[in-house]
């Protein structure tokens, strides 16, 4: 647990040990511990270098208050944590400026193999600093949506993440349960039509394009640093985002058609999601595959809809789900699914 403090497991056992037993000998904690006197020392030695453990003239050892000697040393390595961000900032911008004028070669690295492509994908995210922008097509070769452990470490410390997926890929299995979970960590999602490539950018300093597969049979990618064509990404980036619809499933996923509840007053949770899908373009029995239901439990939620909201054709629902906000959506037309809801 102290590890990130530098601590080895012996110190922090032989620190915790201490706080219910003050006044140990080497000897003592040796015993208490099934650790060799050797080891022992070495911890004492470290703890006392550190001010977590106070020796006595008489080599007993009494550890010294947490809040004061644990507080001391975060508070040392929150100050080299700040000292390490200033000099990224520094070495960002001398970066920068070595890269002005600089040849192609410099500005575009050419990655292949999943195992690269994966490791560059994970660092180009580990890099960002205020937002990562991602555009989402299946097939997934390197890294798939739920093994992206960059994603809630980069959210835990303030990034922002934008992602469009195409439309396609809310067909992959498990997609929707992946995007509630991205959607509850504060990833903002949207849907396009179709996305002319995969995308991952980094502020405006580092862009990832994966390519087709070479035809030596791996796959490749393009790393991009700030250049002519990272703004014209950038660019491509708002555009689609700006006209994609917005993906909004509240819930946890799927439930049970046993389960299901009517919601006289308004929609439910599986009402929003199955509102969400449809808006988004899916087909009827795409949306019910990923929910979990039978397409007659679908329509029948469509139904119970309408009459709520007084309307008598699809298109008349969604323009009222997104008039009184049940569902959010851009300007635009509003598509919704590929049946009415009397089938």
């Amino acid at each position: 647990m102290l590890d990130v403090l530098g601590l080895e497991p012996d110190d922090e056992r032989v620190y915790r040990t201490l706080l219910g037993r003050p006044n140990s000998t080497a000897m003592l904690l040796s015993d208490l511990l099934a650790l060799s006197q050797a080891d022992v020392d070495k911890a004492l030695s470290r703890l006392v270098q550190w001010g977590l453990v106070i020796r006595s003239a008489d080599e007993q050892f009494t550890a010294a208050p947490p809040a004061m000697a644990l507080g001391a040393l975060i508070s040392q390595r929150q100050d080299g944590l700040r000292m390490a961000e200033q000099a990224l900032v520094t070495f960002a911008e001398e970066h920068r400026a070595a890269m002005t004028g600089s040849s192609i070669s410099d500005l575009i690295e050419v990655v292949t193999g999943v195992d690269a492509i994966r490791h560059r994908f994970l660092q180009v995210q580990q890099a960002a600093r205020t937002q990562v922008r991602t555009f989402i097509t299946a097939p997934f070769l390197a890294v798939p949506p739920d093994e992206n452990t960059a994603e809630p470490v980069a959210i835990d410390r303030g990034v922002r993440f934008r992602a469009v997926l195409d439309r396609a890929v809310l067909a992959e299995p498990g997609i929707i349960t992946d995007a509630i979970d991205s959607l509850r960590n504060g990833v903002q999602l949207r849907v396009a039509d179709q996305l002319p490539m995969k995308l991952v950018l980094a502020d405006a300093d580092l862009g990832l394009v994966p390519l087709a597969v070479t035809p030596a049979g791996e796959p490749g990618a393009v790393l991009l640093h700030r250049s002519g064509l990272l703004d014209a990404l950038d660019a491509l980036f708002e555009t689609i985002w700006r006209t994609a619809h917005p993906l909004e499933l509240s819930g946890t996923g799927g439930e049970a058609e046993t389960t299901v509840e009517l919601g006289a007053e308004g929609p439910t949770d599986l009402d929003r999601r199955i509102l969400a899908l449809l808006l988004a373009g899916l087909t009827d029995p795409t949306a019910a595959t990923q929910l979990g239901l039978s397409p007659r439990t679908l329509h029948r939620r469509l139904r119970h809809l309408m009459d709520i909201a007084g309307v008598r054709t699809r298109m008349q629902l969604g323009a009222y789900a997104i008039r009184h906000g049940w569902i959010e959506h851009t300007e635009g037309p509003v598509p919704f699914g590929n049946a009415t809801a009397s089938d």
